[in-house]
């Protein structure tokens, strides 16, 4: 599996490590994810996602009803 959120669509973003003599080489800044549970009560069933930390605070405003309707509305989720 990918790191790619699967709610959002975060994924790996390039850039530079700078040293002080202002070498650059390419680094890579990943999307701060976690595997997660969630219960959703229209199903009855629980799902395991891989998501970024800003979704889950969205999921917390939200609900994960609201976002998984979101998320498959932007083709995240089939």
């Amino acid at each position: 599996m990918s790191r790619v959120c699967q709610l959002t669509g975060k994924k790996a973003m390039v850039g530079n490590n700078v040293s002080h003599a202002m070498n650059k080489t390419k680094r890579k800044f990943h999307a701060n994810l976690t595997k997660k549970r969630f219960y959703i009560p229209e199903e009855d069933r629980w799902i395991t996602l891989k998501v970024s930390t800003s979704a889950l605070k969205t999921i917390n405003k939200k609900g994960i009803s609201a976002v998984l309707k979101e998320a498959r509305a932007n083709g995240f989720i089939k």
